[in-house]
Protein backbone atom coordinates (compact mmCIF):
# COMPACT_ATOMS: atom_id res chain seq x y z
CA UNK A 1 0.00 0.00 0.00
CA UNK A 2 3.04 2.73 0.95
CA UNK A 3 4.49 1.73 -2.78
CA UNK A 4 1.21 2.68 -4.64
CA UNK A 5 0.94 5.87 -2.08
CA UNK A 6 4.16 7.05 -3.51
CA UNK A 7 3.14 6.18 -6.99
CA UNK A 8 0.25 8.82 -6.67
CA UNK A 9 2.61 11.53 -4.72
CA UNK A 10 4.91 11.35 -7.73
CA UNK A 11 4.40 13.70 -10.77
CA UNK A 12 6.13 14.94 -13.75
CA UNK A 13 8.18 17.73 -11.69
CA UNK A 14 7.74 20.92 -13.66
CA UNK A 15 10.31 23.09 -11.30
CA UNK A 16 12.77 22.08 -9.44
CA UNK A 17 14.40 23.58 -6.05
CA UNK A 18 17.69 24.20 -7.56
CA UNK A 19 19.31 24.52 -3.71
CA UNK A 20 18.51 21.05 -2.97
CA UNK A 21 20.64 18.10 -4.06
CA UNK A 22 20.04 14.41 -3.35
CA UNK A 23 22.68 12.86 -1.58
CA UNK A 24 25.53 10.33 -2.24
CA UNK A 25 23.81 7.85 -0.62
CA UNK A 26 20.27 7.72 -2.48
CA UNK A 27 22.14 8.26 -5.27
CA UNK A 28 24.25 5.03 -4.76
CA UNK A 29 20.35 3.51 -4.04
CA UNK A 30 19.62 5.08 -7.23
CA UNK A 31 22.20 3.87 -9.28
CA UNK A 32 21.63 0.12 -7.55
CA UNK A 33 17.85 -0.25 -8.37
CA UNK A 34 18.38 0.75 -11.88
CA UNK A 35 21.01 -1.93 -11.96
CA UNK A 36 18.20 -4.28 -11.04
CA UNK A 37 16.16 -3.11 -13.60
CA UNK A 38 14.88 -6.27 -15.87
CA UNK A 39 16.01 -6.14 -19.58
CA UNK A 40 15.80 -8.54 -22.52
CA UNK A 41 17.79 -11.82 -21.88
CA UNK A 42 19.47 -9.72 -18.82
CA UNK A 43 21.56 -8.38 -21.52
CA UNK A 44 21.58 -4.49 -20.10
CA UNK A 45 22.48 -3.41 -23.61
CA UNK A 46 22.43 0.26 -22.42
CA UNK A 47 24.41 2.95 -20.44
CA UNK A 48 22.77 5.49 -18.13
CA UNK A 49 24.75 9.25 -17.62
CA UNK A 50 24.29 11.01 -14.54
CA UNK A 51 25.12 14.49 -14.75
CA UNK A 52 25.61 16.76 -12.54
CA UNK A 53 28.05 19.45 -13.99
CA UNK A 54 26.03 22.57 -13.89
CA UNK A 55 28.11 23.90 -16.81
CA UNK A 56 27.37 21.07 -18.94
CA UNK A 57 23.27 20.84 -18.13
CA UNK A 58 23.49 24.13 -19.17
CA UNK A 59 25.34 23.64 -21.84
CA UNK A 60 22.57 20.74 -22.85
CA UNK A 61 19.74 22.60 -22.35
CA UNK A 62 19.17 24.77 -25.65
CA UNK A 63 18.80 21.38 -26.94
CA UNK A 64 16.36 20.18 -24.63
CA UNK A 65 13.25 22.72 -26.18
CA UNK A 66 14.82 25.04 -23.03
CA UNK A 67 13.19 23.64 -20.11
CA UNK A 68 14.54 24.60 -16.99
CA UNK A 69 14.38 21.39 -15.29
CA UNK A 70 17.40 20.32 -17.05
CA UNK A 71 19.28 23.31 -15.28
CA UNK A 72 17.27 23.21 -12.19
CA UNK A 73 17.29 19.61 -11.56
CA UNK A 74 20.00 17.77 -8.83
CA UNK A 75 21.03 15.04 -11.82
CA UNK A 76 19.89 14.47 -15.03
CA UNK A 77 19.80 11.06 -15.89
CA UNK A 78 20.55 10.39 -19.89
CA UNK A 79 19.15 6.72 -21.11
CA UNK A 80 21.47 5.38 -23.90
CA UNK A 81 20.88 2.73 -25.76
CA UNK A 82 23.68 0.69 -27.98
CA UNK A 83 23.18 1.85 -31.79
CA UNK A 84 24.42 -1.44 -32.74
CA UNK A 85 25.13 -5.22 -31.61
CA UNK A 86 27.96 -6.88 -32.02
CA UNK A 87 28.81 -10.90 -31.19
CA UNK A 88 30.95 -9.59 -28.73
CA UNK A 89 28.91 -7.77 -26.39
CA UNK A 90 26.51 -10.91 -26.31
CA UNK A 91 30.00 -12.43 -25.56
CA UNK A 92 31.02 -10.60 -22.66
CA UNK A 93 27.25 -11.42 -21.31
CA UNK A 94 27.81 -14.50 -21.34
CA UNK A 95 31.72 -14.51 -19.63
CA UNK A 96 29.61 -11.94 -16.69
CA UNK A 97 26.77 -14.93 -16.70
CA UNK A 98 29.45 -17.55 -16.37
CA UNK A 99 31.56 -15.74 -13.34
CA UNK A 100 28.13 -14.91 -11.48
CA UNK A 101 27.13 -18.14 -11.83
CA UNK A 102 29.70 -19.68 -10.84
CA UNK A 103 28.81 -21.97 -14.29
CA UNK A 104 31.45 -23.18 -16.96
CA UNK A 105 31.42 -21.20 -19.77
CA UNK A 106 31.24 -23.99 -22.60
CA UNK A 107 28.30 -25.05 -20.57
CA UNK A 108 26.22 -21.69 -21.40
CA UNK A 109 28.08 -20.83 -24.74
CA UNK A 110 25.03 -22.44 -26.70
CA UNK A 111 22.55 -20.10 -25.25
CA UNK A 112 25.12 -16.96 -25.96
CA UNK A 113 24.63 -18.63 -29.62
CA UNK A 114 21.27 -18.72 -29.14
CA UNK A 115 20.75 -15.15 -28.24
CA UNK A 116 23.11 -13.80 -31.47
CA UNK A 117 20.57 -16.17 -33.84
CA UNK A 118 17.57 -14.00 -32.58
CA UNK A 119 18.99 -10.85 -32.83
CA UNK A 120 20.42 -11.50 -36.29
CA UNK A 121 16.47 -12.43 -37.27
CA UNK A 122 16.00 -8.58 -36.54
CA UNK A 123 15.51 -6.32 -38.97
CA UNK A 124 17.76 -2.94 -38.95
CA UNK A 125 14.75 -0.73 -37.86
CA UNK A 126 13.34 -4.13 -35.21
CA UNK A 127 16.73 -3.92 -33.81
CA UNK A 128 16.77 -0.49 -33.03
CA UNK A 129 13.06 -0.40 -31.44
CA UNK A 130 14.14 -3.08 -29.60
CA UNK A 131 17.36 -1.59 -27.80
CA UNK A 132 15.57 1.62 -27.37
CA UNK A 133 13.00 -0.38 -25.76
CA UNK A 134 15.20 -1.44 -23.44
CA UNK A 135 15.96 2.14 -22.11
CA UNK A 136 12.46 2.49 -20.99
CA UNK A 137 12.79 -0.82 -18.40
CA UNK A 138 15.25 1.24 -16.60
CA UNK A 139 13.34 4.42 -16.85
CA UNK A 140 10.28 3.01 -15.23
CA UNK A 141 13.04 1.69 -12.30
CA UNK A 142 14.36 4.97 -11.73
CA UNK A 143 10.86 6.45 -11.56
CA UNK A 144 9.65 3.93 -9.30
CA UNK A 145 12.48 4.38 -6.49
CA UNK A 146 12.20 7.84 -6.68
CA UNK A 147 8.73 7.70 -6.19
CA UNK A 148 9.68 5.20 -3.30
CA UNK A 149 12.87 7.78 -1.48
CA UNK A 150 10.42 10.62 -1.60
CA UNK A 151 12.63 11.99 -5.14
CA UNK A 152 10.90 14.24 -7.19
CA UNK A 153 11.49 13.13 -11.09
CA UNK A 154 9.87 13.88 -14.66
CA UNK A 155 10.66 11.48 -17.89
CA UNK A 156 11.44 13.29 -20.72
CA UNK A 157 11.61 12.58 -24.60
CA UNK A 158 11.67 16.61 -25.62
CA UNK A 159 15.18 17.11 -26.53
CA UNK A 160 17.20 16.87 -29.45
CA UNK A 161 19.29 12.98 -29.37
CA UNK A 162 21.62 14.08 -31.68
CA UNK A 163 22.56 17.26 -30.01
CA UNK A 164 22.96 15.33 -26.99
CA UNK A 165 25.10 12.73 -28.95
CA UNK A 166 27.87 15.60 -30.13
CA UNK A 167 27.69 16.80 -26.68
CA UNK A 168 28.45 14.01 -25.27
CA UNK A 169 30.32 12.14 -27.42
CA UNK A 170 28.20 9.02 -28.00
CA UNK A 171 28.36 8.40 -31.06
CA UNK A 172 32.27 7.20 -31.31
CA UNK A 173 31.24 4.91 -27.64
CA UNK A 174 28.20 3.08 -29.97
CA UNK A 175 25.23 5.05 -27.71
CA UNK A 176 22.46 7.12 -28.88
CA UNK A 177 21.06 9.26 -26.34
CA UNK A 178 17.25 7.82 -26.21
CA UNK A 179 15.08 9.10 -23.22
CA UNK A 180 16.36 11.51 -20.19
CA UNK A 181 15.10 12.32 -16.87
CA UNK A 182 15.76 15.03 -14.25
CA UNK A 183 15.57 14.65 -10.56
CA UNK A 184 15.52 16.07 -7.69
CA UNK A 185 13.24 18.23 -5.37
CA UNK A 186 9.91 20.05 -6.38
CA UNK A 187 10.10 23.88 -5.72
CA UNK A 188 7.10 25.04 -3.44
CA UNK A 189 6.30 27.54 -6.53
CA UNK A 190 5.42 24.73 -8.65
CA UNK A 191 1.75 24.68 -9.21
CA UNK A 192 1.38 21.55 -11.00
CA UNK A 193 1.78 19.37 -8.05
CA UNK A 194 -1.21 20.14 -6.41
CA UNK A 195 -3.36 19.38 -9.79
CA UNK A 196 -5.18 16.36 -9.35
CA UNK A 197 -4.00 12.74 -11.46
CA UNK A 198 -5.57 12.34 -14.17
CA UNK A 199 -5.60 8.97 -15.20
CA UNK A 200 -8.13 6.63 -16.78
CA UNK A 201 -10.03 4.42 -14.20
CA UNK A 202 -9.60 0.92 -13.72
CA UNK A 203 -12.58 -0.65 -14.81
CA UNK A 204 -11.47 1.20 -18.04
CA UNK A 205 -8.26 0.84 -18.64
CA UNK A 206 -8.30 -3.34 -17.58
CA UNK A 207 -9.75 -5.80 -19.41
CA UNK A 208 -9.52 -9.70 -17.70
CA UNK A 209 -9.64 -12.61 -20.13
Amino acid sequence: MEFLKNAAWRYATKKFDRNRKITQQNLEFIKKSIQLAPSSYGLQFYKVLIIEDQKLKEQLMPHSWNQEQIIDCSHLFVFCNYQSVTDQLVDDYIERKSIIQETAFESIEGYGAFIKSKIAEKSTEETTTWLKNQTYLALGMLLSICADLKIDSCPMEGFEPDAYNRILNLEKKNLNACVIATTGYRDITDNTQHENKVRKSVELLFDII
